[in-house]
């Protein structure tokens, strides 16, 4: 399930560590993704959290942008490769 903005981001003891601001479901990834800002000791890449969700705490990880990789000469929103 998809988290949406206003999700409370938790740390691992489950304490308010930040609020997801935007989230849906991916298809390019086929799972759900989600944004958010999160306090400075949490906010390094690879940093292990949980978004509560319909009341579950479901784990998730901080990445670095972009967590896609753009495929090589694939067109950019201009329509012109890598533009």
């Amino acid at each position: 399930v998809p988290a949406r903005a206003g999700a409370a981001i938790l740390d691992g003891r489950g304490r308010p560590a930040g609020k997801v601001t935007s989230g849906g479901f991916s298809p390019t990834l086929g799972a759900p993704v989600a944004m958010g800002y999160v306090d400075g000791a949490h906010g390094k890449a690879g940093a292990e959290l949980a978004i509560s969700v319909r009341g579950r705490n479901t784990p998730c990880r901080v990445v670095a942008l972009p967590f896609v990789a753009r495929r090589a000469g694939a067109a950019s929103r201009t329509g012109r490769p890598g533009g």
